[in-house]
């Protein structure tokens, strides 16, 4: 059964006032012409509109809740969950090349296939990997029992494949000039290329104040 108060993150209590400020936030983030129509993005705003029109509406919520409360009950609380299976149809593959994977789980009532979102507990799902990092492109299913408060995670990494030397060689390059994540070290983003050439000029001051020293 899907939660719509995980769709929205909120809780089963939240106002009427909680729903509409989560689904503002959330429907400009997620929406499609804001992501260039991009597939992912769709699912994700189909979810919450389908979730806000559900829980915003009193009749409807009270309905929901109570089968969500029924779900809930009988639901197996006391077993773990489990990932039985987690597989794709390649693990090498090049950017733009269709992809397939299919999981099943069990004793979870909440399933997340990631970067994608929540899933049912079994299922299958073809999609195509417009962008690796690193040269890696990494799936994470997780498997919750939330009355348990536990969740089981497994991984699947696809690494990509390149036509020829020339566009493996051209990833490279355009991967030096592209904008990194902030880190402590690295607090603006700069890309590799900017990284390595304030590397080089340290590393080349740090040569001359040493052989000054020593001459």
């Amino acid at each position: 059964m899907k939660d719509y108060y995980y769709f929205l993150g909120i809780s089963q209590d939240a106002s009427e006032e909680d729903i509409k400020k989560a689904y503002r936030k959330l429907s400009l983030k997620y929406h499609p012409d804001k992501n260039d129509n991009d597939d992912f993005f769709a699912d994700r705003f189909r979810e919450i509109q389908e979730a806000y029109e559900t829980l915003s509406d009193p009749g409807r919520r009270h309905a929901y809740d109570q089968n969500l409360e029924n779900h809930q009950r009988s639901f197996r609380y006391n077993i773990p969950p489990a990932i039985k299976t987690f597989t794709a149809n390649k693990i090498h593959a090049k950017k733009g090349e269709e992809i397939i994977i299919s999981w099943q789980t069990s004793n979870a009532d909440v399933v997340k296939v990631l970067p994608f979102g929540l899933e049912k507990p079994y299922g299958e799902r073809i999609f195509k990997i417009t962008e690796f990092k690193d040269g890696k492109f990494q799936l994470l299913l997780h498997a919750t029992n939330s009355l348990l408060h536990k969740t089981v995670v497994q991984g699947i990494t696809i690494t990509e494949v390149f036509e020829n030397d020339t566009e493996k060689f051209k990833s490279n390059v355009e991967d030096m000039f592209k904008p990194q994540p902030r880190t402590v070290v690295n607090r603006s983003g700069q890309p590799k290329i900017v990284v390595l050439f304030w590397g080089l000029i340290i590393l080349a001051l740090a040569i001359y104040f040493l052989l000054k020293t020593f001459s």
